[in-house]
């Protein structure tokens, strides 16, 4: 009768601890380098298969963080596909959604899938090129917060380091 209630309390336990996903996919992309391109063409794709993905028109307003819509909708996707693109770095939206996008892959084991697009990956990974004068820029204007600046950087690298996809279009 003790294995009965341990495994009813096991089962339920574990029914809890699962996360519930509302999305399958949620895409991170930098607006300007991949709006009516490549990230249009993956989300049809997707959709045609029934993935469901979170995507947003990419117009951001300027100079506006990250909304708690966004923030939520990465919480609660299984998978993020990362579009790397020559000017990722240079948006802090982007970075501040990495830096997130990291945490809930170590909190909650979410699978990240990085794309390189129009970007070497070496680029990214050892942040030169357009993700060097971005950064340039960043530690400029974030001085009083520079751990801010490191946290994007680790981010950048981490999933750089993951296996992905490298697309040349250019």
């Amino acid at each position: 009768m003790a294995s009965m209630s341990t495994e009813k309390a096991t089962s339920s336990l574990s029914f809890f601890s699962t996360p519930q996903w509302k999305y399958d996919v949620f895409l991170s992309f930098r607006g300007e380098d991949t709006l009516y391109s490549f990230k249009d063409h993956l989300y049809d794709a997707l959709k045609q298969k029934d993935i469901f993905t979170f995507k947003d028109n990419g117009k951001l307003e300027t100079g506006k963080s990250i909304s708690p819509e966004r923030l939520k909708a990465i919480e609660e996707s299984r998978f993020v596909i990362v579009i790397f693109s020559k000017n990722y770095a240079s948006s802090t939206r982007c970075l501040d959604e990495l830096a997130k996008v990291t945490r809930c892959m170590k909190e909650t084991g979410m699978t990240i899938l990085p794309i390189f697009y129009n970007v070497d990956p070496s680029n990214v990974r050892e942040q030169t090129g357009t993700f060097a004068k971005a950064f340039v820029e960043h530690e400029e204007h974030f001085k009083e917060n520079i751990e801010k600046v490191q946290t994007w950087r680790a981010a950048l690298r981490e999933v750089a380091n993951l296996d992905g996809w490298h697309l040349q279009n250019e």
